[in-house]
């Protein structure tokens, strides 16, 4: 290849009073300049107004460079070349780039949205199925009359946060479940948490029998998708209704992953609460339900929060099965009072109970002109569960009364209507009541 000789410019620095632009000196120039500098002398290129490191800067590392003591540098022809050719090929590759940035079209981005959780809503009417003769009806109403595809219009956000459809499993107020009734919804329950195209089950119910309701879905199915049970203190038609907002909180639980392997939930008034120790506590306030061990955590705006989870036996870990349930034995309740006389507890022998939750005063206690009664049920093969009829705390074995000694149970923290369940569930396995007493601390 041909050598190319290139002739070095004369940079002619401008004068302090004009600054004018830099100018550069022809090939024909003169071979002097004006300030007297002959033409090798010319070949360097003074740098007198620029800041010496910057010279070092430009000419470091080259052997066709050398920097003098008069801050001039100069720079040989195959200096100057291989800047030159540096320049240019990083101008091309700078063109290149640029001109395929707006050139080619830019890619299109997209993010794939998580699929909607698939969600079911079995009905069976209850106040939040209600209507009342007005606005203004708010206590007064006639439950179990909204059929389940016009309770889901009525909340058009749920197609925003899972994919609902509906069941009419019953249409009744829920003072008229029977432990048949029980059974069917339990099983159907079962039956759904099996569908791997189901991913959680909301129950509507009347407010009236949720805790029994919950605490025998919890004993009972075996799965760890999120069953949530929903209920309503007024009808849909009442000013200030509260079933839609707790509707739209329920689905939103049974959607939320987060909801799994809790046992059964009851979510109402933002409340999210364990179907096993929670119940109705007011009768008319829509912030009827609560647990004396508080709430499982909270949703609000569709989003759950959770601050605790359950550690009594449940759903997965439960030695319950619906599927081996076809029917329940009779369990009853005596209620206890001042003067409450033996004439309950003998109608329950003779109704054929195979246990009586003796839901006694302060910490479970019998008085003592019932405790003789009592043993000879006992005697006759009915189970006798003490229970209390106070809403908090728990009933202490052998404390009120020597149960070891009369072969009776006690309830522990369960209120009088979930001892009930329990026993009837427990009573399907066993009648040995050191094992009814194991179910009754584990569950």
């Amino acid at each position: 290849m041909a050598a190319i000789s290139v002739e070095p410019y004369r940079w002619l620095p401008p004068t302090v009073e004009s600054r004018a632009p830099p100018q550069f000196a022809p090939r024909d120039a003169p071979s002097t300049r004006p300030d007297g500098l002959d033409r090798e002398a010319a070949r360097r290129v003074s740098y007198v107004t620029m800041n010496p490191r910057k010279i070092r800067r430009l000419v470091a590392g080259s052997p066709d460079a050398s920097i003098d003591s008069n801050r001039s540098a100069t720079l040989s022809p195959s200096f100057v070349l291989s800047r030159a050719l540096a320049a240019a090929a990083l101008a091309f590759t700078l063109g290149a780039a640029s001109a395929q940035t707006t050139t080619m079209p830019a890619a299109a981005t997209t993010t794939a949205r998580p699929a909607k959780a698939n969600v079911v809503v079995l009905a069976t009417g209850g106040t939040i199925a209600g209507a009342g003769a007005s606005a203004a009806n708010s206590a007064t109403y006639q439950a179990a009359k909204v059929p389940v595809d016009k309770l889901l219009a009525s909340v058009p956000e749920l197609a925003d946060i899972a994919a609902v459809r509906g069941e009419q499993v019953f249409q009744i107020a829920s003072e008229s479940f029977t432990n048949e009734k029980l059974i069917t919804l339990a099983k159907r329950v079962a039956v759904l948490a099996k569908d791997p195209g189901v991913d959680g089950i909301v129950i509507t119910h009347g407010t009236d029998t949720i805790e029994e309701t919950s605490f025998f879905l919890t004993l009972t199915v075996h799965t760890d998708k999120p069953i949530v049970i929903v209920g309503s203190m007024r009808p849909g038609t009442a000013m200030s209704a509260d079933g839609t907002l707790n509707l739209y909180d329920a689905v939103a639980v049974a959607a939320d992953p987060s909801s799994a392997g809790k046992g059964v939930l009851i979510v109402m008034n933002d409340d999210i609460l364990s179907g096993r120790d929670s119940g109705k506590r007011i009768n008319i306030k829509t912030n009827a339900f609560g647990s004396q061990w508080g709430a499982l955590g909270s949703v609000v705006e569709g989003k759950t929060y959770w601050f605790r989870a359950p550690v009594k036996r449940h759903t997965m870990n439960s030695e319950f099965d619906i599927e081996t349930i076809s029917s329940l034995p009779t369990v009853l309740i005596v209620y206890g009072s001042g003067e409450m006389g033996t004439a309950m507890a003998e109608a329950a022998g003779k109704a054929g109970a195979k246990a009586i939750i003796h839901a006694g005063t302060g910490n479970g206690s019998v008085p003592d002109y019932e405790v003789d009664t009592l043993k000879k049920l006992r005697a006759s093969g009915v189970q006798i569960i003490r229970s209390a009829r106070v809403p908090d705390g728990f009933v202490l074995r052998n404390a009120e009364q020597p149960d070891d000694k009369y072969d009776w149970v006690v309830a522990h923290d369960l209120n009088p209507q979930k001892a009930k369940i329990l026993a009837a569930v427990a009573l399907t396995k066993t009648s040995d009541p050191k094992e009814l007493q194991r179910i009754f601390w584990q569950y």
